[in-house]
């Protein structure tokens, strides 16, 4: 099983899509009312013994250390990685500490995600002046170090993005440490509705974007007989080359769950208070017999759900968009869905020919990435 732990709300940037925005300024028009848990320490309060005896009971448990920005308790991080045996770790960041980490610290870790919105001026409109350059003086100090985990670029991506150009940039830069990238949508806080033009740029821009890019995912694959870890892409791909449906595919409510600052389990990482939802503490809760909670409603019956799994449980739940964003992000999952789906004859062409084998698109599930975005 997989798990976010936690570790404190504080934070050393301040992004224009930061969580945060929902509970400051959402529209009073859109979205479910939620009851959000007051009580729940901003700082991770729990015994750490309780922590620890709640997942040895998991033979292959992986846990992801998040925060706000969890380097602000690299602390507590050390301590854990020194006192927990057995079990996987792995590190959602934005990267700005990252470089302070101890080099034996780095090489338990098999999977890294960083913060980082394409280029260097994409990055820093939204994350701050500077940020780009110093994220990435800290990557160039852990590869530096020998780490041979996973390093996964993370980008958040709105109307200003131009998603080819972005993913490419990331891509195509040998000086990058970067062997994956993923990106996710800023659509799921609905406070600045009345200020975007979501639906515009996802139809006229990040759509095509995302049919290009497939191309261009596919020529790689071909001309240089490896697989680009390129998640949303990479994950449903695999699926489709084996035939095989999905629940949510990031794991969310059945595979990933997430580890609060009190103990209590909630199903994901961006529903953190969401009293309605917690499914456990661990304290009480096995880790292997946690409540699944499901995709219900429109989704279930959708004729793509097999393949986008409903996309996102937070979404699905609360609800954040008028109906006609609703329709515009959905139509982006088809867009991708019909992408990939005509892109497969060729890939399957490269397997026959050999260029590529479908063990080659095997990946860690449920690593912190939304997969759909």
């Amino acid at each position: 099983m997989f798990f976010h732990l936690i570790l404190t709300d504080d934070c050393n940037l301040c992004c224009t899509y930061c969580r945060g925005r929902i509970f400051s300024c959402r529209s009073g028009e859109v979205g479910a009312r939620v009851e959000i848990d007051e009580e729940l320490p901003p700082e991770l309060s729990l015994d750490l013994r309780d922590l620890y005896s709640f997942l040895a009971k998991d033979p292959d448990a992986c846990l992801t250390f998040y925060g706000g920005e969890p380097l602000m308790r690299s602390d507590l991080i050390l301590r854990i990685m020194q006192e927990a045996p057995g079990i996987r770790f792995m590190l959602q960041t934005n990267g700005l500490k990252l470089g302070e980490l101890p080099e034996w610290a780095l090489q338990k870790f098999e999977t890294i995600l960083v913060s980082l919105d394409g280029t260097p001026s994409q990055t820093d409109r939204h994350r701050g002046s500077g940020t780009y350059s110093r994220v990435m003086e800290n990557v160039d100090k852990i590869m530096e170090t020998g780490f041979s985990g996973e390093l996964i670029a993370r980008m958040t991506i709105c109307e200003d993005t131009d998603i080819h150009d972005a993913v490419t940039y990331l891509s195509d830069n040998p000086d990058h440490g970067f062997s994956s990238i993923h990106w996710q949508l800023d659509a799921d806080f609905s406070g600045d509705i009345e200020m975007r033009d979501l639906g515009c740029w996802l139809e006229n821009r990040y759509n095509p974007g995302i049919l290009r890019l497939i191309r261009r995912w596919v020529e790689l694959i071909g001309e240089e007989g490896r697989v680009p870890r390129w998640y949303p892409f990479l994950d449903p791909m695999e699926d489709l080359l084996k035939g095989e449906k999905t629940l949510l595919r990031c794991g969310s409510g059945h595979s990933n769950y997430t580890i609060m600052t009190d103990g209590s389990i909630g199903p994901c990482p961006v529903m953190v208070g969401m009293k309605d939802y917690y499914s456990g503490h661990i304290c009480t809760s096995d880790p292997l017999r946690l409540p699944r909670i499901a995709i219900q409603g429109e989704c279930s019956s959708c004729d793509i759900y097999s393949f986008c799994g409903g996309r996102c449980l937070y979404s699905h739940i609360v609800r954040p968009w008028p109906e006609e964003w609703r329709r515009q992000i959905c139509n982006s999952v088809r867009n991708l869905h019909s992408g990939l789906s005509r892109a497969l004859p060729e890939v399957k062409r490269l397997i026959r020919e050999d260029r590529v084998r479908v063990s080659d698109f095997a990946h860690t599930k449920f690593n912190g990435c939304e997969i759909i975005p």
